[in-house]
């Protein structure tokens, strides 16, 4: 039985948004709620009402109201939403224009810059004239090679008021990484910073950018955004020119913002490119809206009074999840930069001092905070805070313990899981819901998530295969250069026909939690059991002398025997003695078939740039299969050590 770690107060339950809309459903289709179960089978059974209902409880703005909420709710993929609609996303986030703090930046070792909603709707203005005078227009692609900076969203917002689809990609990434995404979709403008910062020292962007731009011809221009250095020297970059002078001089500009259909082109995103040239998704402006804001709004309680913040980079899909808080007029704060320079609690002491509210990061920082011994809660006010997020995998047991033993014990732990695919989460936060340990509180309402047994046949307290069985509007439109659809419906619906197919492993539990497990592609057969990753990541993770690990299936004699790779904490080595205490901790608290049958040291592990492991890419090399596309990791070396481990050839 899970942990019970948190329950909101009845006062707190009755001041959420979630509360609110509960009880106008309520009243409006004369139904009686006692909890979020009810509400969340009511909207499962009822999409088209409920949908209708979100949009008119965030208050979406569109110059022309729709006709119908969906054609066919039964249609996966292809249900047309909200047809008749005209809409413009940007005007959506840009509904504010007060003296209210929109942004606060942040860089590793900078003072924070803050801008206004009315400075932000200016500069704003200011970057869609010069765009519409470069000719960029409906249909365009405009994207970024940005940190995570305040100019990174006035640019996506100048170019989404035009009705361009916009794309961005972290600086960190290589130049193939960058190629293999933007080259595909040929945009027309390019942002990028002259450089960005990590353990304090500055890297420089510009020499990329100059060998990225012979491969793609499309681009007729190079906006600068100055970040490392004041004046920066640009004459080595074909058709650029420095942010200051691309944007309009005029102030008082009013935007033009282009009403579209809900289903226009707004956000390009990526899949990881582990096995190939990354997918280009394109997501529409209207279904990213409405899926944001009802999980921004409802499962994230956040309101206009909020400060809002979320660790991540302009390649991970949480920044444009993060980028929709201005729909709700919070104040967002935008970080750059190592979270452990110039300390170990530099996000903490950023949170004291912006009182930030919701804290959004990865379960792997959370990990790394526990390692270094990093007590936040101790060493900083974090009194205004009340919500913390976690992503990016899945949460263990110990990371709940740790953030109501060490940062808060009055808090909303939510953790929250989902996909670049869909820009959001299929289970996420319950702000009037209890945070049992390990679990996530809820699935998403009007997600109908399943888990699948091996028949195909919905299951509840086993696991089984990640499927959502009805149309939602933030699904991709289409994939890139995909006329067909051919690509698309093998990404999600070639093994359930009509049927979403994540790719993940869960568990529904009685009351509606969901517990994740880890990648199925990646899931472990020992003697015809499936088991989770996740299970065992989640023992090891409490052994101090283990700093990081990885776990594969390995075909071994017509079985599956499963090795974890592990990289040893300072001051500590791979003893009998500590293999012996690894597989006792995962037998005793997992089960025997969890063992690994060998447990071998490794220099490190590799991760996507998106900071998630790469099970699959290790456990093709071993099995002496290429790697189609290492760009798509952080550190690619790594792999060449895991190709000579002779270890892996014995019993």
């Amino acid at each position: 039985m899970a942990k019970l770690l948190w329950k909101p107060s009845e006062e707190r339950i009755r001041r959420t948004n979630m509360y609110r809309f509960m009880n106008i459903i309520a009243e409006k289709y004369g139904k009686k709620f006692s909890d979020y179960p009810g509400l969340y089978q009511w909207s499962v059974d009822n999409i088209p009402d409920f949908w209708a209902s979100v949009w008119d409880f965030v208050g979406i703005k569109a110059s022309k109201p729709y006709d119908e909420v969906i054609d066919d709710v039964h249609k996966m993929p292809g249900a047309k939403w909200f047809s008749g609609a005209r809409l413009n996303f940007a005007e959506n986030l840009l509904r504010y224009r007060d003296e209210q703090i929109a942004l606060v930046f942040k860089g590793e070792e900078s003072e924070p810059r803050r801008m206004t909603y009315a400075q932000l709707y200016d500069e704003v203005a200011r970057v869609a004239k010069s765009l519409r005078d470069l000719g960029v227009k409906s249909g365009d692609r405009v994207t970024g090679f940005m940190p995570n900076m305040p100019e990174t969203i006035i640019a996506m917002l100048a170019a989404t008021s035009i009705g361009a689809a916009w794309s961005s990609c972290s600086p960190d990434f290589g130049i193939k990484g960058v190629l293999d995404r933007f080259g595909q979709i040929k945009p027309k403008v390019l942002f990028t910073a002259n450089g960005y910062s990590f353990k304090g020292k500055k890297l420089d962007s510009l020499e990329r950018i100059s060998n990225i731009l012979k491969e793609i011809p499309s681009v007729e221009k190079v906006v600068v955004v100055p970040y490392t250095e004041q004046k920066p020297d640009i004459s080595s970059v074909p058709k650029a020119v420095l942010y200051n002078d691309f944007k309009s001089s005029e102030s008082g500009l009013k935007i033009r913002f282009e009403q579209l259909p809900f289903d226009h082109p707004l956000y390009i995103m990526y899949s990881s490119g582990t096995t190939g040239l990354p997918k280009c998704m394109v997501q529409s402006a209207g279904g990213i809206l409405i899926h944001h804001l009802k999980e921004l709004v409802l499962h994230t309680d956040l309101k206009r009074e909020d400060t809002i913040f979320y660790f991540t980079t302009c390649g991970w899909m949480m920044w444009n999840w993060l980028t929709s808080s201005l729909g709700v007029g919070a104040t967002l704060v935008l970080f750059d930069g190592n979270p452990f320079h110039p300390q170990a609690g530099s996000l903490w002491k950023m949170a004291q001092d912006e009182k930030i509210t919701v804290f959004g990061t990865s379960a792997g920082y959370l990990a790394a905070l526990q390692n270094e011994g990093v007590k936040p809660g101790k060493e900083y006010d974090l009194s205004p805070l009340r919500a913390v997020l976690s992503t990016g995998s899945p949460l263990s047991i110990e990371g709940f313990d740790f953030v109501y033993q060490e940062i808060k014990q009055d808090l909303q732990l939510a953790s929250i899981s989902g996909g670049t695919d869909l820009n959001g989460c299929f289970a996420l936060g319950n702000p009037m819901g209890p945070v049992y340990a390990g679990e996530l509180q809820c699935r998403g309402l009007a997600m109908k998530v399943e888990a699948f047994d091996e028949q195909g046949k919905p299951i509840i307290g086993r696991q089984g295969e990640l499927v959502c069985s009805a149309p939602f509007p933030s699904m991709p439109i289409y994939f890139w250069d995909d006329p067909k659809g051919d690509k698309y419906h093998s990404a999600y619906f070639d093994v359930y026909p009509n049927i979403w197919r994540h790719g993940d492993y869960i568990e529904i539990s009685e009351r509606g939690g969901v517990v994740i497990y880890g990648r199925s592609d990646a899931t472990l057969n020992p003697g015809g059991v499936r088991i989770g990753t996740a299970e065992i990541y989640r023992q090891v993770e409490q052994i101090e002398e283990i700093a990081d690990s990885l776990v594969i299936g390995q075909h071994w004699k017509n079985d599956v025997r499963v090795i974890l790779f592990v990289k040893m904490a300072s001051g500590y080595a791979l003893t009998p003695e500590l293999k012996k205490k690894i597989k006792d901790t995962i037998r005793v608290n997992a089960s025997p078939r969890h063992v690994p049958a060998k447990i071998l040291e490794v220099p490190d592990v590799p991760y996507t740039l998106n900071m998630k492991k790469v099970e699959l890419a290790v456990k093709k090399i071993i099995e002496g299969k290429p790697v189609l596309n290492k760009d798509a990791l952080r550190n690619p070396e790594v792999l060449d050590y895991y190709a000579g481990l002779k270890e892996l050839q014995e019993d």
